[in-house]
Order: C-alpha cells, then structure tokens, then sequence
C-alpha cells in the first residue's frame, strides 16, 4: 500500500457518522442481515452425517409413547409431591378423633401415603392422556402451534368429564382447552 491510500482510508473512516456505523451494523448482524443459502446446505450435511444409532435414539425420544410414558411419571411424581403438601396442610388431621385423642404419627404418615399415591395416580393419567394426545394431534396436522394444546386440552377434558356425565364431559372439554391454551400460550412467550 502506498502512502496515499493510507490516507484515503483514515479521512473514509473520520468521514463514518454513527448512522452509517448503525446502517452497517443492520447489514452485518441485525435484521437486516441477508440469508444465504450455504448455511442451509452445512446444516443438511451436518444433519445427515449422524449415526443410524443417534438417530434410532432421537426418534425413540420423539415418539408419542416416550411422550407420553415421560408425562405419566412426571405427573406422578407432581401429584405425589402435592399430595404430601395438601396432606400436611389438612385441617382434618389434626382434629381428633372419635376417643378424644389426636391422630398418632404412624397414621398420620398412613394418610399422607394414601393421599401422595392418589394424586400421583391420578396426575399420572392426566398427563400421559394430555401428552399422548398432543403428540397424535401435532402429528396428525403436521404443525407445532397453539391450536393444538387446545383441541388435545378439549379432548383430554371430554373424556375426563364424561365419566360424569354428557354435561360434565362439556364444561371438562371447555375447561381443559381453555386451561391448556392459557399455559400454552404462557409458556410459548406470546
């Protein structure tokens, strides 16, 4: 480089006003930033380079079964922590009994054991009902979107509901789906 390009560029970079280093920035890593397509192309090299193995496993992890046996034993395991929490806040335990004397330890821990197991088993139904039939209504539609908590909320309530009833299955379908649509709509960050 000789000594007059040298200058050029030192009077080019004082003639740079922050709007055209804002301008650029856009350009280089806002959102004006254009897309090209060789990214996509590493990707699907990188992609497809995996072993048959990894991808059995990420199928595996996909599937509606694991989906579902995985909110199964969450839900179990949340309805048996809150089972011990509503236990241990039960204004009845602590009331005495029928011969004037207060529950013992022994049945005290008795009852938190059988109130833990029903709520584990009854959160594990749900949960492995709501996620199986997430996972078959996001298949079966081919989209990952809000609508899709709300018709399996609507499906899951139904049925959940009509144990007790037509009526009963109605408002659990509508509640399920509106419960389910406001958490998912929450989580996503909407």
């Amino acid at each position: 480089m000789d000594q007059t390009s040298k200058l050029d560029d030192q009077d080019y970079v004082k003639q740079l006003k922050s709007e055209d280093f804002d301008v650029v920035m856009q350009k280089l890593i806002g959102e004006d930033k254009q897309r090209t397509p060789r990214y996509i192309q590493t990707w699907t090299m990188i992609k497809n380079s995996r072993p048959k193995e990894e991808l059995m496993v990420q199928a595996a992890f996909e599937s509606c079964a694991f989906k579902s046996a995985l909110s199964c034993v969450a839900g179990f395991g949340i309805g048996v922590i809150f089972g011990v929490f509503t236990a241990s806040i039960d204004p009845m335990s602590t009331y005495a009994t029928a011969d004037a004397q207060p529950p013992s330890t022994r049945a005290y821990l008795k009852e938190m054991r059988a109130r833990s197991m029903s709520y584990g088993k009854n959160f594990a139904v749900v949960g492995m009902m709501f996620a199986g039939i997430e996972c078959m209504v996001e298949s079966y539609r081919g989209k990952c979107e809000l609508a899709n908590g709300t018709i399996s909320g609507a499906i899951t309530g139904g049925i959940l509901g009509f144990r007790a009833g037509p009526q009963a299955g109605i408002l659990g379908a509508a509640g399920f789906a509106a419960f389910s649509t406001v958490i998912d709509y929450y989580l996503r960050g909407h």
